[in-house]
Order: structure tokens, then sequence, then C-alpha cells
């Protein structure tokens, strides 16, 4: 929550934080977030994002991300921690696992987000590795750390 604000917020040293006023997201944090997932999981899935659309009569599961950290240290890295469930709606198994993913990043603001948006894309490889699973009505193992 203390980062989804409209500027980039950075952990300077070992307890400081700074706000970045000239530094800023596209969007509100949550909302850039859920795009670039909901993106690379179509991407990963050959699927599309169906969230509000009426019934196609095709196989539905449904995501809960619960983000737990966001941290951004430049010139080292970007790190996401999330929990996640995937469940198909008409019924079946409910899965729940926890990543934790951490991009090395270069010097520079836009080095940073750019660490983001790997580290989303590997967090959505895991989410629509366990989704191919759930979907085929296999194993469900959350990927590996």
């Amino acid at each position: 929550a203390e980062v989804d604000r409209p500027q980039l917020l950075v952990r300077q040293g070992a307890q400081g934080i700074r706000v970045l006023d000239g530094e800023r997201w596209a969007a509100p944090l949550a909302d850039e977030v859920r795009a670039a997932l909901s993106a690379d999981l179509s991407r990963e899935l050959n699927a599309r994002d169906a969230s509000g659309l009426p019934d196609d009569g095709m196989p539905r599961l449904r995501i809960k991300l619960d983000l737990r950290r966001f941290d951004s240290v430049p010139g080292s890295y970007a790190l996401i921690d999330a929990s996640w469930a995937v469940h198909a709606l008409q019924g079946g198994a409910r899965v729940t696992c926890r990543n934790v993913v951490r991009q090395s990043v270069g010097a520079g603001y836009g080095a940073l987000v750019h660490g983001h948006q790997q580290a989303l894309r590997r967090l959505a490889a895991g989410i629509a590795a366990t989704l191919r699973s759930v979907a085929a009505g296999g194993a469900h193992a959350c990927p590996p750390q």
C-alpha cells in the first residue's frame, strides 16, 4: 500500500525510503501491475483476460493476487513478493502459492522500472504454469522459488 502512489518510491540505505517526485508511474501502480500481469498471462497462455465479459462457454479460471512487497533499489534490484490463488469458476481445486521474484537492475530509474517489468513477467510465467496444470486437471504444484 505504501508504494501505491503516483511517484516511484525507492529504498535508500538499510531503512530509508525516498519519494521520487520527478519519476512517476504512468497510471496507479495497482492498475499498472494488473495490466502487466494480464498482458503477460494472455501472452503466456495464448488466452484473453475475460474479467467482466459475458460467459462464452470456455473454461474460466480466477486468479487472486496479493502483492506483499514491491521493493525498488536503484542500481541493485527490483523485488516482487506475491501470494496468489488460482481456481476454476466451475468448481475444482483451489491452488494457493507464493513467489518472491528478485530481478537485478542496472543504474537509472528506467532500468529499475524495466526490472519490475521483468519480475512481473517471471511471476506471470509461474502463475501460467500453475494455470495450465489446474485447467488440465493435473497436479497442482506451485512453481519453484
